[in-house]
């Protein structure tokens, strides 16, 4: 490596460290596969929704999804709604049974503050598949992104 190619990398690499973490994409899911709302269900049959081979699947292993951040019930939190669609209000469900087919939620690796309603994010984390109700909110859900990151698209 000549010496100009060794002062252009370590320039480079000297601007990557100065940027904030939470301006770039997660670089440790960057292998994750890439999931849409499209490709969590299977069916809707008559007791509700099953699963979708994929998502079966890739129960416990780390995806990717894009859409949109459902406006949180407090403008700090670890957890969030992604929906398909912008939203104007959270799609908070009582059961299971009566779940979208077009949220899941996120539970981020640290509280943040969330974007503005309308803004394209991706998140990527371990994918939870099965009804849990979380014991703190009492917010039952059938899809969850566990240690997620988010950031703009």
């Amino acid at each position: 490596m000549t010496k100009t190619e060794a002062l252009r990398r370590r320039t480079f690499l000297g601007f990557i460290a100065s940027v904030p973490a939470a301006v770039l994409p997660p670089l440790a899911f960057a292998a994750d596969p890439e999931i849409g709302f499209d490709d969590l269900y299977g069916s809707v049959g008559v007791l509700g929704l099953t699963f979708s081979d994929t998502v079966k699947a890739l129960n416990g292993k780390g995806v990717t999804m894009s859409g949109f951040m459902a406006p949180p019930l407090k403008a700090e939190a670890a957890f969030f709604v992604l929906t398909e669609i912008p939203m104007s209000i959270c799609p908070f469900c009582s059961s299971d049974s009566d779940w979208p087919d077009n949220i899941v939620v996120v539970y981020l690796d640290q509280a943040q503050t969330f974007v503005q309603p309308g803004t394209r994010i991706s998140v990527s984390g371990t994918l939870e598949v099965g009804t849990w109700t979380d014991p703190e909110t009492g917010f039952v859900s059938r899809l969850r992104l566990r240690n997620a990151r988010y950031w703009s698209v």
